[in-house]
């Protein structure tokens, strides 16, 4: 049994550090990728923790563009080229955390060889806003003075986009936890056909539909758990999820999720704190009362 435990990050490398300390497991690997626009030095010292590997093919990541889904890609075709071999390969950013132990974790995941880890909703009947996303062209890959207009013009000329081969759509969290084999099988889905490229190219987030929609409409399909493992607060509204702090605690100790999201270590240290002191290695919570 083995995890790869993939970190996309351009934030505070401190931060990423405690979060690899706080999963460290003698079955776990660590790979960083760190964000092409951002200097990787003061990142480079985390190379010297244990099983600690930094992504060699750096993208440049912009938000809601398919950038996101070109780094994954890059990520993922690294991991599986190592000649290491991986039972998963779980996804996280530099904000988040395990809210679990990492006997926990690797336990959870021995006991669910064989399945593949990945939140989704049909975008047709039951995520409106993400059938948008898909239908309309977006330019997010792009900068240019103009851009939001030439947008519109091009909406309001050509016809909606169809999803290439009539494949039904799905999308949730761009974060999960996959045997290399389904995710490196959507990397040559996508990146062998040029019309799912484009389609996937010119939506918004992809990130959020591309792994979904190719695993759901694939013979891994009957091997999918609706459940990515995740803590995420999106109570507040709005495109980004809610930086947890100190108030969140109850509710985070008492979920059933492996991790959560977003924390911010400078901002809201406290809540970690919580985590690592309510949640010891040996997995058992300790009792919780927020005062």
């Amino acid at each position: 049994m083995r995890i790869a435990h993939l970190i996309l990050t351009y934030t505070d490398p401190h931060q990423t550090e405690r979060m690899i300390k706080r999963l460290s497991h003698e079955n776990f690997d660590f790979y960083i990728h760190v964000d092409k626009k951002f200097d990787i030095q003061p990142h480079l010292y985390l190379g010297t923790l244990p099983n600690v590997y930094f992504i060699q093919n750096r993208q440049k990541v912009t938000w809601a563009a398919f950038s996101t889904v070109l780094a994954t890609f890059a990520c993922i075709r690294e991991i599986t080229a190592t000649g290491r071999r991986y039972d998963f390969i779980n996804f996280l950013s530099g904000q988040d955390y395990p809210i679990k132990s990492a006997d926990y974790i690797n336990d959870f995941l021995e006991a669910h060889r064989g399945k593949e880890f990945i939140s989704y909703r049909d975008i047709i009947n039951d995520w409106k806003e993400g059938w948008i996303r898909l239908r309309k062209y977006y330019l997010t890959a792009f900068s240019f003075p103009g851009k939001y207009r030439l947008e519109n013009v091009i909406n309001k000329v050509f016809p909606r986009k169809k999803v290439p081969y009539g494949l039904h759509p799905y999308g949730g969290s761009m974060f999960w936890m996959l045997s290399p084999d389904a995710a490196l099988y959507v990397v040559n889905r996508v990146t062998e056909d040029n019309k799912l490229r484009r389609f996937f190219f010119f939506s918004w987030a992809s990130d959020e539909v591309v792994f979904q929609t190719i695993l759901m409409n694939s013979p891994y399909r009957d091997k999918i758990i609706n459940n990515s493992y995740r803590y995420i607060d999106w109570s507040r509204g709005g495109a980004n999820p809610k930086v947890l702090n100190a108030s969140d605690a109850e509710k985070l100790l008492q979920s059933d999720m492996l991790f959560a999201r977003k924390f911010n270590m400078t901002k809201s240290p406290e809540i970690l704190d919580i985590i690592d002191e309510y949640i010891p290695t040996d997995g058992k919570i300790n009792s919780y009362k927020n005062v």
